[in-house]
């Protein structure tokens, strides 16, 4: 008599606690819940909780049958704003605490929550060894580009040719990153130069604590989780992935996140449809936005997003300012409460952009502390995307066919920037640190002309094979499936 098949494993999901690790994550919770019935408990930080309740309210925690949230306490101090808050760097010192409320919630309360085995689902390097030392299966879920990991698995090499760290502070600015090519990195363009890769090897200080965690991020990737999912399609990035199957444990392109979901949700009636999609936003969103864009023509807009990270000086907000002023373009701003970086420890304050571009600009933009950016993009007054390049806003700018104005700051964002310039063709790149001159002819260049059209049939190609790669029996779904046969199945014979 054949054996009755094993129960499928529990999937505990914990991303970094930012709002880019935390939407592509729920996505895919929510994804393997309803299509292949698995049991989900999805971990929050605290903070984190406390954020989802205040801009959301208790339906975000809700959960539904077979779906749970939990929390654990991180020890940062609470926050009563509402603006996205996120410091990566006081959040990578927080983990230490956290670790040991992880293993606690593992070892103590989700055994008597499900009968079934545990499976971790997360991308942080401490919470993928604790799993390891206490035997918990996992599974690494890389919510970038595929790229981008490749180029930080280069930071070895890098450090073992003597390029990094940096030999002095005169390097950041003297054209050597530009002038510095990387023509050796496995799948990725030949013309990589070192300002292409990511930002953790701009520092002269041999030892860095964010290079080091970078190289220990690297090396657990290698060697911890049984299989690496990338939150990308194949033939986006089909290159460097098939390179990075070389170094990582088996790996999976099951993207974009988005457009799977509305392939489930055409399929789901009423609230069941809902509840595959709700929303992860930890900050309260101006979706009247949405109601002033529809009085706008088509491709007349240029929306501005920096995410829930990056920070500009107050010369920086002026001149991107007066640069979407002088454009003679509409306008959607996202500026949140943090955005400016003040000298001041207390926090930031409210930004006050001057009151001679508000008069401006008065009619043709609106300036928002936070909005529904998927919806945004898909609305067809969007003409262009002014974005720092998080990986979230790339993809979901490709998915809409909009061309991008690229101004990345940090992390992955450099490369994600340069793959969406020079290979991809869906962007045009600012400096460093545009003035209001540059800006302006960015945006001319980008909403019209030549230049515009050109980039406008690449993203159009892009958007067609990202539509491809998502429909039922597409290269993601194929690979999502085989994420579940190949991997989750493989728990329970061990």
């Amino acid at each position: 008599m054949a054996a009755a098949p094993a129960a499928k494993p529990h999937l505990v999901f914990f991303p970094f606690p930012t709002q880019g690790h935390v939407t592509p994550a729920l996505q895919l919770a929510r994804l393997l819940h309803h299509c292949h019935g698995f049991d989900v408990t999805f971990v929050h930080t605290e903070r984190n909780r406390l954020r989802l309740l205040r801009a959301r309210g208790p339906s975000a925690l809700a959960g539904a049958p077979g779906f749970r949230f939990a929390a654990v306490p991180d020890g940062l101090p609470p926050s009563d704003e509402d603006a996205a808050r996120d410091d990566a760097a006081a959040l990578l010192l927080s983990l230490p605490t956290v670790v040991p409320q992880f293993k606690d919630l593992v070892l103590s309360e989700l055994p008597a929550a499900s009968c079934r085995r545990l499976l971790l689902v997360s991308d942080i390097d401490p919470i993928l060894r604790a799993a390891q030392e206490i035997g918990l299966p996992c599974v690494t879920f890389w919510t970038t580009s595929a790229s981008s990991l490749m180029a930080m698995q280069q930071i070895q090499h890098l450090v073992a040719k003597g390029l990094v760290p940096l030999k002095d502070a005169e390097q950041l600015r003297n054209g050597y990153l530009d002038s510095t090519v990387i023509d050796w990195a496995p799948g990725l363009p030949k013309g990589m130069r070192l300002r292409d890769f990511p930002s953790f090897i701009r520092t002269t200080d041999p030892d860095d604590a964010v290079l080091a965690l970078t190289l220990r991020l690297t090396e657990c990737y290698r060697t911890v989780p049984s299989a690496v999912v990338f939150h990308t399609f194949e033939e986006l990035e089909s290159q460097v992935i098939s390179a990075m199957s070389d170094i990582l444990p088996p790996i999976y392109a099951i993207g974009p996140l988005p457009l799977l979901l509305r392939e489930v949700g055409a399929g789901a009636g009423g609230d069941h449809a809902a509840s595959i999609s709700v929303g992860s936003s930890l900050s309260k969103e101006d979706r009247a936005c949405l109601d002033w864009l529809d009085g706008k023509r088509p491709n007349s807009v240029v929306f501005a997003s920096f995410g829930s990270l990056v920070k500009l000086t107050c010369e920086q907000l002026v001149e991107l300012a007066w640069g979407l002023a002088s454009s003679g373009y509409d306008f959607l701003w996202v500026i949140r409460a943090d955005q400016q970086v003040t000298g001041s420890a207390a926090g930031a304050t409210a930004v006050v952009l001057p009151p001679e571009f508000m008069a401006e600009t008065e009619g043709r933009g609106r300036v928002t502390s936070w909005c529904p950016q998927e919806a945004v993009l898909r609305h067809e007054a969007v003409g262009a995307f002014l974005t720092h390049c998080g990986w979230n806003s790339m993809l979901e700018s490709v998915c809409a066919g909009v061309p991008m104005l690229c101004w990345p700051f940090a992390a992955d964002q450099q490369t994600n920037s340069r793959m969406a310039c020079t290979e991809w063709r869906v962007g045009v790149e600012l400096s460093e640190d545009p003035g209001r001159e540059e800006v302006e002819a960015a945006i001319r260049q980008v909403m019209g002309g030549g230049r515009g059209e050109e980039l406008r049939r690449s993203v159009a190609e892009w958007k067609y094979k990202a539509a491809l790669a998502a429909r039922l029996g597409g290269s993601s779904w194929v690979n999502l499936e085989r994420v579940v046969n190949e991997v989750l199945a493989l728990v329970d014979k061990k």
